[in-house]
């Protein structure tokens, strides 16, 4: 039994050797997560949310104060361009086109009259010509047996009244002519006003009847058959029929931060998809970049805002789709992604392993975060942009070696490497807590229970 227990004594002694020979071994050591630098492509997205809107749409409103007699179509029918979509009582206005057509028939007939009474007048003159042309023959025939003593005065005198007399009536004649010509023409002017009063009367007439302007879609009705409508405003209560919406061409405006449009170009591709359809993607391309600002709390331009608050701005972006669905709906929730950049078989790294050091703050700094609080505030620091790299010293021991870095487009989780690092280097990638305080030099220890998103280079 003595045996056993001092067997027992030897083994726990071991144990506690060895584990404290583990422990002063690993002391000074810091747990880090590490990644390999790869090759690998990478593709810049900005999101943006908004909603699913027509290219074009207008509202139809009411051009004439009346009932709304009937209503040809409801909210969700399509419409083709000239199709009648509603009626405004109308009695007053069609009796008035009614009248003016008969004015205008009427005018019409006392034409056709003056016609015929310029065409009798017509005749009479060229009548009283032919008598004239006899009675000159008959007034130059006097004159030459008169001057040879054959004819006596009586029968020269005779001969010149004659004369005299169908020189006036040819006279009469071409002056009646020219009345009935004057006739004519007053009656054509008078019935040019009643066209004209008609053409008025008429889109007094056609204000009581709307029609679609484009082929689209019905988007929203906000009267009723029976109810009364007045000219006014677009968009005020009372003098809206309907909205049509043409959905031959479909856009997403959606609204992306104002840190993010800066990178966003016309003829971009995108992705949009709506919440109301999961599981379908919708290509489209940028056709338009708002250059105003957007207040995100209100949607007022900034431009437009009484208010000097300065909050978080976005920007208006519109994506026409490329092969829109007929599922699609005014109105409907969507998310477009837009692919403001592309590289293929570049150097990458994961985000989360670049940091902000200063180098030259180690020899002044102790213990402490983020180099010891830059030196107690003492010192100005001038950090670089880069990432430590987990490699062995002399003694097979890891150590971290800072590494500056210039980056180009960044991914969804990677960003690109331009300069600094080549590809299967390992780096440190975490935990974040760490990297603040790594310092250049420090001894590592990976971490095997990193995250499984992190690529992990293995002891």
């Amino acid at each position: 039994m003595k045996k056993i227990l001092l067997i027992g004594l030897a083994v726990l002694v071991a144990a506690g050797l060895v584990t404290f020979m583990v422990v002063k071994q690993q002391s000074g050591y810091t747990k880090v997560y590490t990644a390999r630098v790869v090759r690998e492509d990478l593709t810049t997205i900005v999101s943006g949310t908004g909603q699913i809107k027509p290219k074009a749409y207008v509202v139809v409103g009411a051009t004439a104060m009346g009932r709304v007699t009937h209503l040809y179509v409801k909210e969700g029918d399509k419409v083709t361009r000239g199709e009648v979509i509603a009626t405004i009582e109308n009695i007053q206005q069609q009796a008035t086109v009614d009248g003016q057509k008969a004015a205008i028939d009427a005018a019409k007939t006392d034409i056709a009259s003056y016609v015929a009474a310029e065409k009798t007048q017509q005749a009479n003159l060229e009548h009283a010509q032919a008598d004239l042309e006899q009675k000159k023959l008959d007034w130059n025939r006097a004159q030459a047996l008169f001057n040879d003593g054959i004819d006596s005065k009586q029968q020269y005198d005779d001969a010149k009244a004659a004369y005299d007399l169908d020189v006036a009536s040819v006279a009469q004649a071409a002056a009646q002519l020219n009345q009935a010509k004057a006739n004519t023409q007053s009656a054509r002017g008078h019935m040019q006003t009643d066209v004209a009063t008609l053409q008025a009367d008429q889109d007094l007439l056609n204000r009581t009847i709307a029609v679609a302007p484009f082929d689209g879609v019905v988007t929203d009705e906000p009267v009723r058959e029976g109810e009364t409508v007045v000219e006014g405003i677009q968009n005020t209560e009372g003098s809206t029929l309907m909205t049509l919406a043409d959905m031959s061409v479909v856009t997403a405006e959606v609204k992306v931060d104002e840190t993010d449009i800066v990178n966003v170009q016309l003829g971009q591709p995108a992705n949009v998809t709506v919440d109301a359809l999961p599981g379908k993607v919708f290509k489209g391309v940028v056709t338009l970049v708002g250059d105003q600002a957007l207040l995100r709390s209100t949607g007022i331009a900034t431009s437009q805002s009484t208010t000097g608050t300065e909050e978080a701005k976005d920007f208006k972006v519109v994506v026409t789709l490329s092969d829109p669905s007929k599922e699609l709906r005014p109105g409907l929730s969507c998310t477009a992604k837009i692919t403001t950049a592309h590289k293929h078989n570049v150097v990458g790294l994961p985000i989360q392993a670049l940091t902000l050091y200063d180098p030259s703050l180690d020899k002044k700094s102790s213990k402490g975060g983020v180099q010891a609080a830059t030196v107690a505030s003492n010192v100005k620091s001038n950090p670089v942009q880069g990432v430590f790299v987990a490699e062995k010293d002399t003694h097979g021991r890891l150590r971290a070696r800072f590494v500056p870095v210039s980056t180009g487009i960044t991914g969804a989780t990677d960003i690109e490497v331009l300069s600094g690092l080549s590809p299967g280097e390992e780096i440190v990638s975490g935990p974040y807590q760490t990297l603040r305080v790594l310092k250049d030099g420090a001894l590592l220890k990976r971490d095997t229970a990193q995250p499984l998103s992190l690529t992990s280079s293995g002891s």
